[in-house]
């Protein structure tokens, strides 16, 4: 995709393989080609697109975090769900919302950083439904094929392994995990950290701790939250 080899660790590609020759994709990949010909900014740039996965095995994937679509703004996106690169201040509101609740939940203060890569290297997939976003415009490339594509990821993960949290904040994160099978698995649903829903329910959702709880009752290492200074 567009026009070099899946940059695929074996662990997924094992699994989504079959995705990259269905027609879905097939059209998805000529819908990226010709934005690229357009002189269109994709983001993030094509080697980060499957970075969730890469970054954290199958077999290791402990918790899922979705997320809707990369950042926009260009040196923010790095392919990791509400995560930023090192160097972004000041952080993304919804990400800023995160960082209160995991103080409120865990006393825990990551106002310092807001890339996420610790979180993924512990078996957090931090996976958004669309992998992909033209720079300047949220939610341009929806409803193109990506979502087709994540599913098949979540139903993976939902099927072949158990005892696994699913973290869906909003609406269009609980849509999405409708097929999830509640009894083998752990599932935390509330508002969008967003500005828009923050206090609609997502302060005081404690999240962090009820992941790590669920974790620890089926013998599983808790995620340490704390991102390094």
């Amino acid at each position: 995709m567009p026009n070099h080899p899946i940059q695929l660790i074996p662990s997924w590609l094992n699994i989504l393989e079959p995705e990259f020759e269905k027609p879905y994709m097939q059209q998805l990949k000529q819908f990226l080609i010709a934005e690229k010909r357009a002189g269109k900014q994709i983001l993030p740039k094509s080697s980060l697109w499957f970075n969730a996965l890469n970054s954290t095995p199958f077999e290791q994937v402990k918790v899922v975090i979705l997320g809707q679509d990369p950042y926009p703004t260009p040196g923010h996106a790095h392919g990791l769900s509400f995560s930023v690169l090192p160097d972004v201040q000041p952080l993304p509101k919804s990400l800023q919302n995160m960082n209160k609740e995991l103080q409120t939940d865990l006393n825990i203060d990551n106002q310092h950083c807001g890339y996420l890569q610790p979180w993924a290297d512990q078996g957090v997939l931090l996976l958004n439904a669309v992998l992909t976003v033209e720079a300047g415009r949220a939610n341009s490339h929806q409803n193109r094929g990506w979502e087709t594509f994540t599913d098949a990821i979540i139903q993976a993960l939902a099927t072949q392994k158990d005892h696994l949290v699913f973290i869906l904040w909003g609406a269009y994160a609980q849509k999405k995990g409708q097929f999830i099978p509640s009894n083998r698995h752990c599932i935390i649903r509330s508002p969008h950290p967003s500005p828009l829903s923050a206090y609609r329910g997502f302060f005081g959702s404690r999240p962090f701790s009820q992941t790590n709880s669920y974790l620890q009752h089926h013998q599983l290492a808790p995620i340490n939250w704390q991102l390094p200074h």
